[in-house]
């Protein structure tokens, strides 16, 4: 609320209407906590960060999405959809946003809080036989938000192959990790297996969140 809106009160309509807006949102951030939470005490593999991320690393993802034609862009653990707003900002009409998501609490609240976005129930590892599922044989933006440390190097080595495949030739990769993730035996396989997949890996980090994120941007994946 702007110091103008105190100095006037809450009397008029639009400003309720304002009022209601701000309590939905509020309302539905508590609820994606709460199932990011639940979630993450059960089985912690399945997130692998302590809180959802940012709308600065939403942003920041969201650029590989192209905002001309009809894409296709597939968000693998897309959780809570703590990314999947600034994606979904991004796409024009025509596009399909779809989200694989293994969690079925996360299902459930995705199906219920992005109503926009194709949900699928399945495991990431499954990847080229869950899109022919969906009639998708390239996808133009791969966005991945798994904890990719904390994978096995053979579930690394699938996902990341299959990624790969699923790409239309101009596509881009993109995944996240936390920095202190990266530093670790699994974090470290990771990046070598990027280098091993794709011709070419950029990098950036986003420091405004905690823990700091740092993205990885693919192209050209080495076939």
């Amino acid at each position: 609320m702007t110091p103008q809106q105190e100095q006037r009160g809450w009397s008029t309509a639009p400003q309720l209407r304002t009022f209601g807006s701000v309590g939905q949102h509020t309302a539905s951030k508590l609820e994606e906590y709460r199932t990011f939470f639940r979630t993450a005490v059960r089985n912690p593999k399945m997130v692998g960060a302590a809180t959802p991320t940012s709308a600065t690393v939403a942003a920041t993802v969201a650029q590989v999405v192209p905002t001309t034609g009809a894409p296709v862009v597939v968000e693998l653990g897309p959780g809570t959809g703590s990314l999947s707003n600034g994606i979904h900002r991004r796409l024009p009409e025509g596009s399909r946003h779809i989200g694989i998501e293994l969690g079925e609490a996360m299902v459930e609240h995705l199906r219920t809080h992005k109503p926009w976005m194709e949900i699928v129930h399945g495991d990431a590892g499954d990847l080229l036989a869950l899109l022919d599922k969906h009639n998708i044989d390239r996808a133009d933006a791969v966005i991945s938000s798994i904890p990719w440390s904390l994978l096995a190097a053979d579930a690394q080595h699938q996902i990341l192959r299959q990624a790969a495949e699923a790409l239309a030739p101009q596509g881009a990769f993109t995944a996240l990790t936390y920095l202190p993730a990266d530093q670790t035996p699994g974090g470290r396989r990771f990046r070598t297996r990027l280098g091993q997949t794709f011709d070419e890996v950029l990098t950036h980090t986003t420091w405004r969140n905690l823990p700091p994120v740092l993205h990885y941007i693919c192209r050209r994946p080495l076939r």
